[in-house]
């Protein structure tokens, strides 16, 4: 085993192949027809609307280019995000999460109870973001959770909100595409985010000298409802392949975010559409950076399937579940090991 810390080893069926299959066919989405016409063409987004819910329906993953979001903007914040992890761990930790607040810098995160091979900073899109005091069902009491001010690099923090506000227009951009492809009116999404609990997470993978025992994130699906990516150049996201189960790598666009479907949008389809599995390689030379955006909506929210979407033939096939308690309670296993499995959506599924 040499030097590694068992802590970081993958169980023997899920360590990575370093044989990697490039996925072919992940769909690649030109929202061009949404920002490029005085008039919006009803055609144009009448084919965007049929690619996404393809897109949704067979991958649950898909690159969007002429997004909308300014590259100047996402190369300041990327280069921001350098800096900040150059820094001494000292200096990092000044700015580190804890138990009460999730909000800041810490290297030390699991899934499925084994660490990642990462380091990342955490800040919420809302300062502050109410939040469940506790997953406690019958305890009504919230919390605040607030953001953390890195010192270094100056702007930082005027950068990310800057940024924030872009990235969330295209998540509402998204989302009305999403709602338009299961027939569902453009905006109906829109109510569940007033008081949202989205949050931008900066991620840096240092090489790893053991890229076959360990991953800089484990198998996992994402939780919200939408997450929008930006990868540098090196790569390293892996999706299963819903049609072979196999693991392929997605390949970097330049320019492009990688958008997910989370399992708050599979439960709202009912199933319709479903949230992918994914996992991050590292390798042994060269570190990586990533900034996914997780857009979330109100602590209140009751998620379940939309009645649009059940009837007689398609009855609903999840239990509502408050989203706010289930991110508390997810929040908790990330930060520590626990003797149980993470909560997920399945254990709200109707038997």
């Amino acid at each position: 085993m040499g030097d590694i810390d068992p802590a970081f080893v993958q169980e023997q069926e899920h360590r990575p192949k370093l044989s990697i299959i490039e996925a072919q066919g992940i769909p690649e989405i030109d929202l061009s027809p949404l920002f490029h016409h005085q008039v919006p063409n009803p055609s144009a987004i009448e084919s965007l609307v049929k690619e996404i819910g393809s897109a949704c329906k067979e991958w649950g993953f898909f690159q969007v280019t002429n997004h909308g979001v300014p590259l100047s903007l996402r190369q300041r914040l990327e280069e921001a995000s350098r800096l900040f992890f150059a820094q001494s761990l000292e200096e990092k930790k000044k700015v580190a999460r804890d138990a009460i607040n999730p909000n800041g810098y810490y290297d030390t995160e699991h899934t499925k109870n084994v660490r990642h091979w990462k380091e990342v900073f955490d800040f919420t899109s809302h300062d502050p973001t109410l939040i469940p005091l506790n997953s406690d069902e019958n305890d009504d009491r919230v919390t605040q959770w607030t953001n953390q001010s890195p010192q270094y690099p100056p702007q930082f923090r005027a950068i990310i909100e800057e940024y924030i506000k872009e990235v969330e227009k295209l998540a509402y951009k998204l989302l009305e595409l999403i709602a338009l492809s299961l027939g569902l009116e453009a905006k109906r999404f829109e109510e569940f985010f007033k008081d949202q609990t989205s949050f931008i997470r900066f991620g840096h993978y240092p090489p790893c000298p053991y890229p076959d025992l360990a991953l800089g994130v484990g198998r996992h699906k994402d939780a919200g409802a939408l997450t929008i990516l930006a990868q540098d150049e090196v790569g390293g996201l892996e999706v299963k392949r819903k049609s072979d189960q196999e693991w392929v790598l997605v390949k970097p666009t330049p320019d492009a975010y990688i958008i997910n479907v989370g399992d708050i949008i599979q439960v709202w389809s009912n199933d319709a559409y479903e949230s992918v599995e994914h996992r991050v390689m590292v390798n042994s030379e060269r570190e990586r950076f990533s900034i996914p955006f997780f857009f979330f909506p109100a602590h209140y929210t009751l998620v379940k399937p939309l009645e649009e979407l059940t009837n007689e033939e398609n009855p609903s096939k999840y239990r509502p579940y408050n989203w706010g308690k289930f991110l508390v309670n997810r929040k908790s296993g990330n930060f520590a090991k626990k003797k149980v499995e993470n909560i997920q959506i399945y254990h709200y599924k109707i038997a």
